[in-house]
């Protein structure tokens, strides 16, 4: 199995919705015999907790199955996992202070950096890769947030896949 972890803070908003999104795609394509995804946070806060009511609804609007239970990065997870998608700048400095070896640090990925218009917003400086935090606002940040992760999703899909035929293949 290839294995996504989708990492943010507290594993309760934006990482859940990316794992379901993520999981929606990977079963869409006929790889989810081949693709594992999970997510964790950065933080203890809410372990054990469910997704945010309004992620949950979100989801849910948009035709989006999710069963979840906040759990904490594991630094262990580097070994089992092939990529590890960080939804900010921050949690993607914290995901490599903890790796222990440059292998380790260098499957963190930034799930905007598979956006090509978010990428080339960064580059002419009108933006950052990051997915805002939804958590201190209303229902519309967590409706901005699913646009920015369904916009990620075929760029990651399709580096996913490439690497399961790979591995397939070899």
């Amino acid at each position: 199995m290839y294995r996504v972890c989708f990492v943010c803070t507290g594993n309760i908003c934006r990482s859940p919705m990316a794992e379901a999104v993520f999981r929606s795609h990977v079963r869409d394509a006929g790889l989810d015999h081949l693709v594992l995804t999970h997510s964790a946070g950065t933080g203890s806060w809410h372990l054990g907790d469910p997704a945010d009511h309004r992620t949950s609804a979100v989801l849910e609007a948009a035709g989006y199955d999710l069963t979840h239970e906040a759990r904490r990065f594991e630094p262990a997870w580097f070994e089992d996992d092939d990529l590890i998608v960080a939804l900010d700048e921050g949690h993607a400095r914290e995901l490599r202070a903890l790796a222990r070896r440059r292998e380790e640090s260098a499957k963190v990925r930034l799930l905007r950096s598979y956006d090509p218009e978010a990428v080339a917003a960064q580059g002419s400086g009108r933006g950052d890769l990051s997915v805002p935090d939804p958590y201190y606002g209303g229902v519309s940040g967590f409706e901005e947030c699913l646009e920015l992760v369904e916009a990620a999703m075929p760029g990651l899909l399709s580096e996913v896949a490439a690497a399961v035929e790979t591995r397939e293949a070899g």
